[in-house]
């Protein structure tokens, strides 16, 4: 029903749809194909080893944006210069092996252990709290204990419940209620991890620390929370061995009732860190305004230009994530939009308000280099009338491989979460000039995968900047050495960079900004 509605309300606009203004049909055909793929044949080569934030590939990465702004005449924001500092810290983390009841576990192996918190546990007890319920955890004592949780949606009649290792907005809910409860360890079982495990055996496959924005005071509060450790069923096992049942029996009987039950047990693991700080930058490339009244209003196109580096897994024989469509192609598609900006301010026809070109470092770390932009921003947020952030627009997601509408599709996220009006206004450029099908699936507060909160716009939103997201949809390739510029479909990169190019042109030129009136919207967990 709602993909009904969806394609009925485009229909009602594509009949309304505005006239072409010959202007912008003008320089948004200077978007094309043959540019783009000179632009990601150098970004996603082997030269640039996967665009690691705080690696050197990054920073010439980091180097050809900024190399390529100051070619199109952009002007240098930042004191004179493309490169905001984004003060980064690497934390790294060694975790001893797990002992549980006598067997030991090892971290990439058994287990995973993303945090930062140094600590020393040593417990003689174990509560396994189902799936944590507010019932499950009433009354519970659980301070100072080892927690065995499961990491899944608990099954409700008539809902498919989600049963992967990834955390949705529910599950994070459960952890600051267990967390709250103090305890040494937490446990978060999901048997799918075993697979992903599997593909690591033992070895980080960043082999790198975790990353994190430098605190700009020594007395910050610490991370004190207990950690929480991604792990397998075996490691659940072991943990509740002394009940006398697996892991498999407390999971049954849990999806039947409240089933939190203590059990003796011991349960021992050494975390301890060494820091280093972190040189990255974000880029930036602005062109100022030709109204007097609207030019100190800003519209922002953004994508992150890092990847995930070198790939360390044991074998491999390509030993490098190029990243060409995450997020090589939407670094492609910011600097053709800049491209077609460019040249018509050149000619006289330069928009009204301004435009910031943002390529952000640190995504793939937690948002990194867009979080300290908005929290550090060059431009007041309140001047920022909307964010067009373009994240792997350079292939044919895997829902989409075989449909008749693979070549001319892009998912729109977020364009109907802060502002009514930023939405008509993206889907108005899209009747008037591209004709693609928006895809608005991931807008659903329900989607497991959480894509609204997983790149640079969310930060954004964040401070109730609308904000629109270009998306492909991932594909068998993503976040893998496969991600090569030899499967980019060029065309479709390209027309998906003039769909964000006509809305923005849009937006930079109309009388009155898009009005924020859902506010309360942008409010999440990511």
């Amino acid at each position: 029903m709602k993909k009904l509605t969806l394609w009925v309300t485009g229909l009602a606009i594509s009949a309304t749809a505005c006239a072409q203004n010959p202007t912008a049909v003008k320089y948004g055909s200077l978007i094309t194909a043959a540019d783009a793929k000179r632009h990601l044949s150098i970004l996603a080569s082997d030269e640039f080893e996967g665009r690691e934030t705080g690696k050197p590939g990054a920073e010439k990465a980091a180097n050809y944006i900024a190399a390529e702004f100051k070619k199109l005449g952009l002007q240098a924001p930042v004191k004179g210069s493309y490169f905001l500092d984004v003060p980064l810290v690497e934390n790294m983390v060694t975790v001893s092996p797990l002992t549980l009841n006598g067997q030991s576990f090892m971290n990439w192996k058994d287990f995973v252990y993303q945090g930062s918190a140094e600590t020393k546990v040593n417990s003689n007890e174990v509560v396994f709290v189902g799936f944590g319920t507010a019932d499950e955890l009433a009354g519970t004592d659980i301070a100072g204990k080892v927690v065995v949780w499961i990491n899944e949606d608990k099954p409700e009649a008539g809902k498919e419940a989600n049963t992967g290792y990834r955390m949705n907005a529910a599950r994070q809910a459960i952890v600051k209620a267990i967390m709250e409860k103090k305890p040494a360890l937490v446990l978060a079982v999901n048997e799918g991890l075993t697979a992903v495990l599997a593909r690591f055996n033992g070895v980080n496959p960043s082999g790198a620390g975790r990353l994190t924005i430098k605190k700009a005071t020594a007395d910050e509060k610490k991370d004190t929370s207990a950690p929480l450790f991604m792990v397998t069923g075996p490691v659940a096992d072991a943990a509740l061995k002394a009940s006398g049942k697996s892991y498999a029996d407390l999971k049954a009987a849990a999806k039947a009732g409240k089933q939190t039950q203590v059990i003796k047990g011991t349960a021992a693991v050494t975390i301890s860190s060494t820091t280093k700080d972190v040189k990255a930058v974000d880029v930036l490339g602005f062109m100022p305004g030709s109204d007097p009244k609207l030019k100190d209003e800003v519209l922002v196109f953004s994508a992150h230009y890092d990847h995930i580096g070198l790939n360390l897994r044991p074998g491999a024989t390509d030993k490098v994530n190029n990243g060409a469509d995450d997020d090589g192609s939407g670094t492609t598609g910011i600097l053709e939009i800049a491209r077609a900006f460019s040249q018509a301010k050149k000619d006289g026809k330069g928009p009204r308000r301004s435009v910031l070109f943002l390529g952000n470092v640190g995504e793939e770390k937690g948002l990194l280099g867009s979080e300290y932009y908005t929290d550090h921003p060059v431009f007041p947020l309140a001047n920022t009338i909307a964010d067009l952030n373009i994240d792997m627009i350079g292939r044919v997601g895997e829902e989409y491989i075989g449909k008749p509408d693979s070549a001319n599709y892009v998912y729109s996220i977020g364009s109907n979460m802060l502002s009514s009006d930023l939405h008509k206004i993206g889907e108005e450029a899209n009747n008037t000039y591209t004709k693609m099908k928006l895809d608005y699936k991931y807008d659903d507060p329900n989607d497991p995968n959480r894509f609204y909160y997983r790149s640079d716009h969310y930060n954004f939103a964040r401070y109730n900047v609308p904000i629109i997201f270009y998306f492909n949809g991932v594909h068998a390739d993503y976040h893998a050495p496969g991600d090569e510029v030899s499967k980019i479909n060029f065309p479709l990169l390209a027309k998906r960079a003039q769909l964000a190019f006509y809305t923005g042109w849009e937006l930079a030129n109309r009388d009155n900004r898009p009005v924020v009136d859902k506010a309360d919207a942008a409010k999440g967990t990511r």
